[in-house]
């Protein structure tokens, strides 16, 4: 089972928890035991899986993508500006996939799944595709 989840973001970066969206299409889908993979259907956002309990992580993340990726000195910002939006996707990666067992994710106690904006606000596309018995 496949679907696509759609996520407005606000800001030029953010980190949105959509892990009670994923797990509404994970009951959905009647998959007992198997795996769930989201992803980010966009060459400038990724999907993490991190802590959710302190948002203060997602900040601590974005200001730590921030210092070791500058803005405005790449050979892709001649075309559109947003070359570090790039390489920051390419480090976290457009994707995550997460075991299902009694049909629910096996996500640690403080984990969650997140979609990274790195060049927003704008919309997302997301797919969620559930495999199993």
């Amino acid at each position: 089972m496949q679907q696509v989840i759609t996520i407005s973001t606000s800001k030029s970066q953010e980190m949105i928890d959509i892990t009670e969206q994923v797990s509404s299409i994970v009951k959905k889908s009647k998959v007992n035991d198997g795996i769930c993979n989201v992803y980010a259907m966009h060459a400038t956002a990724a999907i993490v899986v991190n802590e959710n309990a302190d948002t203060n992580i997602y900040l601590d993340t974005i200001d730590a993508l921030n210092k070791l990726v500058e803005k405005g000195i790449w050979r892709h910002d001649k075309l559109d500006g947003n070359a570090d939006a790039h390489i920051k996707a390419t480090i976290l990666g457009p994707s995550e996939t997460i075991p299902i067992k009694n049909a629910k994710l096996q996500l640690g106690t403080w984990q969650a799944i997140s979609l990274f904006e790195l060049d927003g606000p704008r919309k997302r596309s997301i797919a969620v595709t559930v495999l199993g018995d």
